[in-house]
């Protein structure tokens, strides 16, 4: 099948249009050794490099930990543009990614907890959810399933990110508003999540394909 061509929109990933690549889809080979698969291997090394850094300091305020933080966040799109511009998609970049995206998410709200720099209730519901949705996307690959990111869940990204990172160096209401918006994107895509899990199951079901 003919791949689409790369637009400046597609290179940046804004038009997702045609579905993920095939490549990336289960029961495809992992492939691990590609240039965004580098990449990812990379950014998920850095996690724990940053909870040091991070946990070491004395009230939670650190440059350090801010540029560590951001640098694993924001390569995300470098991978992404590597695959997209090389044409090196793989079914393990695809499990990678979202992984390594929760485990960054959860790393930054053990590092504010600690040092209280957001709402501890807030924090709780987001670790929460991605703690599901870690066991989510592992029921998910057991039954053969493809659980494919909507877009709810990636503009929840973002905020829920600079919130974690911002907090890190800016005393601020600033990532406390930038926590709530990502935490009400957050739970609006896992209640997507679980609707799509739930059709899927259903059209699966040996009583739907009689």
């Amino acid at each position: 099948m003919a791949r689409a061509s790369l637009t400046k929109r597609r290179l940046l990933g804004l038009d997702r249009s045609g579905g993920p690549p095939p490549e990336t889809r289960r029961a495809q080979p992992l492939h691990p050794w590609t240039i965004p698969n580098a990449i990812g291997f990379a950014r998920i090394a850095l996690i724990p490099v940053f909870l040091v850094v991070a946990l070491s300091d004395d009230d939670g305020l650190s440059t350090s930990a801010f540029v560590l933080y951001a640098v694993v966040a924001w390569t995300d799109y470098l991978d992404g543009m590597a695959a997209r511009v090389l044409g090196q998609y793989s079914r393990l970049g695809a499990l990678l990614d979202p992984l390594t995206d929760r485990l960054l998410v959860l790393s930054g709200a053990v590092v504010a907890w600690h040092f209280e720099l957001l709402p501890r209730w807030a924090l709780a519901v987001l670790a929460l959810r991605e703690a599901f949705m870690l066991v989510l996307t592992r029921l998910a690959f057991r039954r053969g399933l493809d659980l494919e990111i909507n877009m709810l869940g990636r503009w929840a990204v973002w905020p829920v990110m600079s919130a974690l990172a911002l907090a890190l160096v800016w005393d601020s209401w600033v990532p406390e508003a930038c926590l709530y918006v990502g935490l009400a994107l957050t739970l609006g895509a896992t209640a997507e999540y679980v609707a799509a899990g739930r059709r899927a199951l259903r059209s699966e079901s040996p009583s739907s394909s009689a």
